[in-house]
């Protein structure tokens, strides 16, 4: 039986693939190892939470399949996607005597994603790898456009390179193990699309998130409609030399708030931080005279309705000092000779790359919100 309820294409000429997003796709797994890599062995990259929950499913799938395949296992968190995670996971591929000509499968949520993509991209000078997200936040965002990387004390995803994988394979029903907090999280990357370029869909959220909680079939058309607004950028902007950075919406507040927090996921997850990110971007906008505070009232709005958090001050703990967050601002890969670039808004869904923001203008913004 095919699982598959939708398939978004990323075209990128000779290194094109699909995004297969479906219930249940991860039994099929195997079945689309062999049509895509006959005669090759797999190395299953995961974390202890992903394994206890799905990597009986995969392994199955594959052996079923008859390939040849062996499994290294990470710490689950963000302390994983570090040197130190690098160093261990390439170590264990290599003890497993895979060849260029074999897979590395990226079975996890982001920080798999991230760490596995990267290895594939630098074990004997590259390795195909497929994309087998597990969480929301993975699935319409870092599984898709070939982003690789790892975290070092500067800053966030600042050692990596651009590998883009060779298939995607979306299960809706793995959400569902997810806990509530770790699927809000996702969610903000959800709404992030709307808020890029989409306005009518972000309405479309306002008033359809509870079936895409709930798991009816309005999961699988946001996760569609998400990985189809990042495949159409990916595809015209593959190394953001320009529009590729609005994906970025809220991330450079966000990693700046992860940052300071350490990646405590105790304290702040990514898509927490992308959530309060947004709403800073906005409230920044708004202060420029860029849009109407009015927009930031009605993303708030959607942002709390769901759970998830909107201020600084709901990060629980100690709040940063302001030098501190501009230190991680400082370190962005948006930063280009010195000078801050984020992505700000005219409006609802209106988004756009604004160059050489003042860093005095970003300090006194940031000096309110602590407050």
């Amino acid at each position: 039986m095919d699982n598959v309820s939708n398939t978004v294409r990323v075209e990128l000429g000779t290194r094109s693939y699909d995004i297969l997003i479906g219930r249940s796709i991860l039994s099929d797994l195997g079945r689309y190892f062999k049509d895509l890599f006959p005669h090759s062995r797999a190395v299953i990259i995961t974390d202890q939470t992903v394994a206890g929950l799905h990597l009986d499913t995969a392994e199955s799938s594959l052996h079923e399949a008859g390939v040849d395949y062996s499994v290294v296992i990470m710490a689950p968190g963000e302390k994983s996607k570090s040197y130190q995670g690098l160093i261990k996971a390439c170590d264990a591929v290599l003890d497993s005597k895979m060849e260029r000509g074999d897979i590395v499968i990226a079975l996890g949520g982001g920080v798999i994603g991230d760490l596995a993509g990267f290895v594939a991209g630098v074990i004997r000078r590259g390795m195909r790898f497929i994309q087998v997200p597990t969480t929301l936040l993975s699935q319409v965002d870092s599984s898709v456009g070939g982003k690789t990387g790892i975290n070092t004390g500067h800053g966030k995803n600042l050692v990596g390179l651009f590998n883009q994988p060779h298939l995607v394979l979306a299960d809706t029903a793995v959400l569902d193990t997810l806990k509530p907090r770790d699927f809000k999280a996702g969610y903000g990357e959800v709404a992030k699309y709307g808020l890029i370029n989409q306005p009518d869909f972000f309405e479309w959220l306002e008033n359809n998130w509870q079936g895409i909680f709930e798991g009816g079939p309005e999961r699988e058309e946001a996760i569609a409609r998400s990985c189809q607004a990042k495949a159409d950028v990916v595809a015209a902007d593959e190394h953001e030399a320009n529009q590729r950075a609005l994906l970025n919406l809220g991330h450079t507040f966000g990693h700046a708030l992860e940052g300071m927090a350490e990646y405590d996921a105790e304290r702040i997850v990514h898509g927490e931080g992308v959530a309060i990110g947004m709403v800073l971007a906005h409230e920044f906008s708004a202060r420029l005279g860029l849009c109407d505070l009015a927009v930031t009232d009605r993303v708030v709005a959607h942002l709390q309705q769901v759970g998830l958090p909107t201020h600084i001050r709901d990060i629980p703990g100690q709040l940063p000092k302001v030098e501190l967050l501009m230190d991680y601002i400082a370190q962005d890969k948006k930063v280009s000779r010195g000078s801050l670039t984020f992505i700000l808004t005219r409006g609802l869904g209106q988004s756009f790359v604004k160059k050489d923001v003042e860093p005095d203008l970003i300090r006194a913004f940031l000096e309110e919100k602590l407050v």
